[in-house]
C-alpha cells in the first residue's frame, strides 16, 4: 500500500483530524451520536467556514468591487446559508427552491444571482420583480426576458452566460465549457458572436457577462482561460458599442477541492494568481465581479460520522456495514473513481482507533450491492459499534440526501470550539425519523 493511500485512510495527527476527534467525542458524550437512536450524524465546522470565507475575500484585492455569491447547490441548508450571509457573502441559486432558501436565510435580493438552464417564465418574473440578478442561458431566454420587461420595470442586473468552449477537465460531468455543454451560448459556434453583439446592442439593460468553466477535475489554468474569454468578450461588446455597457463579469466558481488529505489546496490566492495571468483586464477596476464558489467553501468544513452496525468476512475480505451510504454519499457510491472519500476509524467513544491497517470494505445500509463508501481500504480493523468518519463532505453530501430505501435524513449540527477547547453544537437540520403511527418521515 502506498504512503499516499495510508495518509488517505489514517486519521493522523493533523490539527483538522484532532478537531474532528474532539468534535466526535463531544457528540458521543452529548448523545448526538448514539448506537440506538442517532446512528448517523453530520457536522459543519462554523469556525472553519469563517476562516475559509475570510481567505476567499482576502485573495481578491480590496480595490475591486467583488460579490462572493455562495453556490447554494453545494449546501442549501438555510442556517448554513444564513451563516454565510453573516460572513458577508451573497448567494447564487439555480432553482426556485434555492431562491426560496436564500430569501429565507435573509439574503438581500440584490445580492442573489439566479443561474439555471431551465428558468420558467414564472421564475423569471419573480426574480426580476425582486431585483435578483439574472444570467440568461440562451437566446430564447433573452426573448422571454424581453417580454417580461415590456410590461414591468426591474432593478435586476442582467447578463448572458457564455460558453467559452475551452474544453473539459478529468470529470466530464463537472465540465461545463466543452464544445457541446448544455450551458450558455457557445461562443465559437458559427454566427453566435455576431448574434450576441447584436443582442447587447438591442438591449442597453444587458450589462453583465457570465461564464462558468466547471469545477472538480478542472485545472486552474483551464478555468482561468475560460474567464479570460469572458473578459475578452466583455471588452469586445464595449468596443463594438462605443460605450461601457458591460460593467460586470460573473466568473462563476469551480475551484477544485483536495480530497486526498486535510491540506486545503489549491487556495483561492493561487486561483487569483492564475486569473491575473490569463485575464489581467479583470483587475483593472473597470468591472464589478461576482464569484460563485460552493464546494471550495464548504467541503472541507464538514464531515459525517456513522456507526458500524455489523461486520462480516466475505471472500476472505472484512466488510463493515455502516449507516452511511448512497443516501448521503451518492456521488462516491455511483462514481467512486471520480469521487473517492477518506475514511477514518474511531472507537465507540469517538477516539481515533489504533491497530495495524487491514484491507476492508466500508459499506452502507442501502439495499444494492454497490452501496460502498470505500473498497479495499486499509484501516484499523473495524468492529460492530465503532464509528467511521467521512471528512470533506460539507458540500454535496449530507446536505442533499438521496432518498433511496426511504432512509431518513441525518441531523446536521453546527460546531464551534472555543480557545479553551470547549465544543458547542448548534442544530442546523433536525434528524428525520420514522413515526410508526404515520406513513411519512417526520422531524425528530
Amino acid at each position: 500500500m502506498s504512503a499516499s493511500a495510508r495518509d488517505k485512510d489514517d486519521a493522523g495527527t493533523t490539527p483538522e483530524a484532532a478537531r474532528r476527534e474532539r468534535t466526535l467525542r463531544a457528540a458521543v458524550r452529548q448523545g448526538l451520536l448514539d448506537p440506538e437512536s442517532a446512528l448517523l450524524a453530520a457536522f459543519v465546522d462554523l469556525d472553519g467556514v469563517d476562516s475559509t470565507v475570510a481567505s476567499l475575500r482576502s485573495a481578491f484585492p480590496d480595490s475591486l468591487r467583488v460579490l462572493h455569491a455562495f453556490a447554494a447547490k453545494a449546501n442549501c441548508l438555510v442556517p448554513v446559508l444564513e451563516a454565510l450571509r453573516l460572513n458577508g457573502m451573497g448567494c447564487e441559486v439555480a432553482s426556485a427552491g434555492e431562491l426560496a432558501q436564500a430569501l429565507a436565510a435573509g439574503f438581500d435580493p440584490a445580492r442573489i444571482v439566479f443561474d439555471s438552464p431551465a428558468k420558467t417564465r414564472a421564475e423569471l418574473v419573480r426574480a426580476l420583480s425582486l431585483g435578483v440578478a439574472v444570467n440568461a442561458d440562451g437566446f430564447q431566454e433573452l426573448a422571454r426576458i424581453d417580454d417580461i420587461l415590456a410590461t414591468r420595470a426591474s432593478g435586476s442586473r442582467i447578463g448572458v452566460r457564455i460558453n467559452p468552449q475551452v474544453g473539459g477537465g478529468s470529470i466530464s460531468a463537472m465540465s461545463t465549457a466543452t464544445a457541446t455543454s448544455k450551458f450558455g451560448v457557445p461562443l465559437a459556434d458559427e454566427g453566435n458572436r455576431r448574434r450576441l453583439l447584436q443582442a447587447y446592442r438591442d438591449r442597453p439593460w444587458l450589462t453583465w457577462v457570465h461564464t462558468h468553466v466547471g469545477s472538480q477535475g478542472c485545472p486552474l489554468d483551464l478555468i482561468a482561460g475560460g474567464v479570460a474569454k469572458a473578459v475578452e468578450f466583455a471588452e469586445e461588446v464595449n468596443s463594438h458599442l462605443g460605450r461601457r455597457q458591460v460593467t460586470g463579469i460573473d466568473i462563476g466558481g469551480g475551484l477544485p477541492v483536495n480530497f486526498d488529505s486535510d491540506e486545503t489546496t489549491p487556495g483561492f490566492d493561487a486561483y487569483v494568481d492564475r486569473l491575473r495571468e490569463h485575464a489581467p483586464a479583470l483587475f483593472s477596476g473597470a468591472y464589478e465581479i461576482v464569484t460563485e464558489f460552493g464546494r471550495s467553501v464548504l467541503a472541507k468544513n464538514g464531515f459525517m460520522a456513522a456507526y458500524v452496525e455489523y461486520t462480516k468476512t466475505v471472500g476472505g475480505r472484512p466488510v463493515a456495514i455502516t449507516h452511511a451510504g448512497a443516501q448521503v454519499a451518492t456521488r462516491t457510491v455511483f462514481a467512486p473513481g471520480a469521487w473517492p472519500l477518506r475514511i477514518e476509524a474511531h472507537d465507540p467513544d469517538g477516539g481515533a482507533k489504533g491497530g495495524p491497517p487491514v484491507v476492508q470494505d466500508i459499506a452502507g445500509p442501502c439495499c444494492f450491492a454497490g452501496d460502498l463508501l470505500a473498497r479495499e481500504r486499509a484501516l484499523p480493523l473495524l468492529d460492530a459499534g465503532d464509528l467511521v468518519v467521512v471528512p470533506d463532505t460539507g458540500a454535496y453530501y449530507f446536505s442533499t440526501p438521496f432518498h433511496y430505501n426511504s432512509l431518513p435524513e441525518p441531523a446536521v449540527h453546527g460546531v464551534r470550539i472555543d480557545a479553551g477547547g470547549r465544543v458547542t453544537f448548534r442544530p442546523l437540520r433536525p434528524a428525520r425519523t420514522v413515526d410508526p403511527g404515520a406513513p411519512f418521515l417526520t422531524d425528530r
